[in-house]
C-alpha cells in the first residue's frame, strides 16, 4: 500500500502502480506570425490547465515540457524552468523532453511514469513550440534535424520529400491515386471549422485538394500540415478527487506504449511498415486491457496525408492498403467507425511540433468529458492518441478512458 514521506512542503509517495488521471487541460490558439514568446504561450497554457483542474500553482510537484527546436530557432534551451517561472510553479522539478515531433507525447509518457512510479502525485505536462518567428528555410532545416542527418538532412532531404517517397511507394504498391488521400485532409479541415483553437479554418473541396500546387511530387499543398506556434498543457494526478473537478467524469490514462524504428527511411526493410506505430499502439492497448474495437476515437499524427493513412493501418485499425478506402467511406469522420482529427488534427488545428502530443491529450480530455462542443464524438468513452517523431522513428501512444 502506498505510503507518503513529507519533505518540506511536498509529499512524496513511495507507492507504485496507481491510477493516473488527466485533471485539467489548457491550450493556446494555434497561430502563425503573432507577437508572442514561447514563455508567454507556455505560461498561458499551464495556467489554464491549473484553472481547469481547480488547483493553484502550489500543488504540482513537477513540470515536463515537450519541445523540439527552441534552442535552434530562438537560442533558448532550458525551457523547464522558463515555463515553470512563467506559470508561477515554485521550486518544482522542471525539465525539457526532446523526441522531435513526438516530444509532446514523450513528455506525457514521462509525466505518466513519474506518477505511476510513486515519486509524485500531481505533475504538469506541457508542450510549446514557436516556429514562425524565423524564416521558412531556417525552420525547414531545423525540422530536418529529426531525420538521419548524414544520409538524409545533409543531402537536402526534408520531411516533405521523405513523405513524398512514402506516398509514391504507397501509391505504386497499392494502386491508389493522389486524390484518394483527399478524405484525410477534407475531414481535418471540416472539423477545424468549429474548433476554437485551430489555425486553418478553411473548408476545402476535392477540387481544391487535387488542384493545389505541388510541393514535392506527389505531395501537394493540402497533403501537409502548416508550420505554426502553440502551447498546450495537462495536469496529471493520482488523486481521484482532483480528477473529478467540478463534478466531471474522470479521464484516466489506462495504457501507455512507445517504440522506435530505424531512423533513416531508406534503411528500413519495409518503409511502409511503421514498426514503432505498431508497437506503441499494441503495447498501449495491452496495458489498458482493451482492444481496437473498444476505441471510440483514434487521434493520430496526420502531419501528412500519407502519414495519417500509414498510422491508421499500422496501428491496426484497418488492414494494410485499405487506409484510403476506409477514409473515403466516411470511417474517419466524427460519426464514423474510427473518428480522427476531431479538432482538425495536425493538418488543420496545426502542428507546433513539440506541443502536438499535448494538444492531442488536451483535446481528448475534452472529448471524454463531453466538453467538445460541435466537435463532440457522441458517446466517446475510450480514445487513443499517438504522437510520431520523425518519419516514424520514435512513437508514443496513450489510451485514455472515461470513468
Amino acid at each position: 500500500m502506498a505510503s507518503a514521506v513529507t519533505r518540506g512542503a511536498r509529499a512524496f509517495s513511495t507507492g507504485a502502480g496507481r491510477s493516473v488521471y488527466i485533471a485539467g487541460q489548457g491550450m493556446t490558439k494555434v497561430s502563425r506570425k503573432t507577437d508572442t514568446t514561447i514563455a508567454r504561450m507556455g505560461g498561458e497554457a499551464i495556467t489554464a490547465a491549473l484553472h481547469d483542474a481547480g488547483i493553484d500553482a502550489s500543488v504540482p510537484q513537477a513540470l515536463y515540457v515537450g519541445n523540439m527546436m527552441s534552442g535552434m530557432l530562438s537560442q533558448q534551451q532550458h525551457l523547464g524552468p522558463l515555463l515553470a517561472n512563467a506559470a508561477g510553479l515554485e521550486n518544482v522539478e522542471a525539465a525539457t523532453i526532446e523526441a522531435c515531433c513526438g516530444a509532446g507525447g514523450a513528455a506525457l509518457r514521462w509525466g505518466y511514469m513519474a506518477i505511476m512510479s510513486g515519486i509524485y502525485h500531481t505533475v504538469v505536462v506541457a508542450g510549446a513550440e514557436q516556429m514562425t518567428h524565423t524564416d521558412t528555410p531556417r525552420a525547414t532545416q531545423g525540422l530536418a534535424t529529426a531525420s538521419h542527418w548524414e544520409t538524409e538532412g545533409s543531402q537536402g532531404a526534408t520531411f516533405v520529400s521523405l513523405n513524398g517517397i512514402l506516398m509514391d511507394l504507397y501509391m505504386k504498391q497499392y494502386g491508389v491515386r493522389h486524390e484518394d488521400f483527399a478524405p484525410f485532409a477534407l475531414t481535418a479541415h471540416s472539423n477545424a471549422l468549429t474548433a476554437e483553437h485551430a489555425t486553418l479554418k478553411k473548408e476545402i473541396t476535392l477540387e481544391t485538394f487535387t488542384q493545389a500546387r505541388v510541393i514535392t511530387e506527389p505531395i501537394r499543398l493540402f497533403d501537409a500540415s502548416p508550420m505554426c506556434d502553440g502551447a498546450a498543457a495537462v495536469v496529471l494526478t493520482s488523486r481521484p478527487e482532483l480528477a473529478r473537478a467540478g463534478g466531471r467524469p474522470a479521464v484516466r490514462i489506462a495504457g501507455s506504449g512507445a517504440g522506435s524504428d530505424i531512423l533513416a527511411v531508406a534503411d528500413r526493410p519495409d518503409p511502409l511498415r511503421l514498426r514503432a506505430v505498431e508497437k506503441s499502439a499494441t503495447d498501449a492497448l495491452k496495458h489498458a486491457s482493451l482492444d481496437h474495437k473498444d476505441v471510440d476515437i483514434f487521434e493520430l499524427h496526420d502531419a501528412y496525408t500519407i502519414m495519417a493513412c500509414l498510422s491508421l493501418e499500422n496501428a491496426g485499425f484497418v488492414p494494410r492498403g485499405e487506409g484510403t478506402r476506409f477514409a473515403g467511406g466516411g470511417g474517419i469522420k466524427l460519426d464514423g467507425d474510427v473518428p480522427m482529427c476531431t479538432f482538425g488534427g495536425l493538418k488543420a488545428r496545426g502542428h507546433p511540433v513539440g506541443a502536438t502530443g499535448v494538444y492531442q491529450a488536451a483535446e481528448m480530455a475534452l472529448q471524454l468529458t463531453g466538453r467538445a462542443g460541435q466537435n463532440q464524438v457522441g458517446g466517446a468513452r475510450v480514445a487513443m492518441i499517438q504522437n510520431i517523431g520523425g518519419s516514424g522513428a520514435s512513437v508514443f501512444a496513450q489510451v485514455l478512458v472515461r470513468e
